[in-house]
């Protein structure tokens, strides 16, 4: 099943809404530009290759690049945008990589798939929700890849 920013769930997703191999695409993140790249580094990740055009050209990345926790940022709007769960995306664990540098002018999209649901053992009102997550820029270049446990909330009963 596919669904695309699924925003239109005004209430949001329960635990027994998702079913694995559900998957969401995301809307796009407009182009990130080399002045967001610096700012974020400046507060964040205050290294030359995030900081100075001029200076990363001598590095691994050989040009400007965006941190990892830029990208994993903007993943997470993405996500917080196109998986509505009910409650809000309450995350219990997560592995990212970052396979491709995010450069000034790409746009990112997240494709996130439900690999596995799963009722809590001791909370029976929840469970949990494992999603596999990529990020992509405008060539469908995977940036980012995520595999990521979220709280799901059950239905009240009545």
């Amino acid at each position: 099943m596919q669904i695309e920013s699924i925003n239109t769930t005004p209430m949001g997703l329960y635990l027994e809404d998702f079913e694995v191999g559900m998957t969401f695409f995301s809307g796009t993140y407009p182009p990130l530009t080399a002045t967001q790249i610096v700012e974020f580094a400046s507060e964040f990740d205050p290294q030359p290759f995030h900081l100075d055009p001029i200076a990363a050209r001598d590095t691994f990345f050989e040009g400007l690049a965006a941190s990892g926790w830029h990208t994993a940022a903007i993943s997470m709007r993405l996500l917080v945008q196109s998986v509505p769960v009910q409650g809000g995306l309450i995350g219990a664990g997560s592995e990212l990589a970052w396979p491709l540098a995010v450069r000034p002018g790409d746009v990112l999209r997240l494709v996130v798939t439900v690999q596995n649901v799963r009722g809590s053992l001791s909370k029976p009102d929840r469970g949990y929700v494992v999603v596999q997550m990529e990020t992509l820029n405008q060539n469908d270049e995977v940036v980012q890849r995520g595999k990521a446990r979220m709280l799901a909330f059950k239905k009240p009963t009545a």
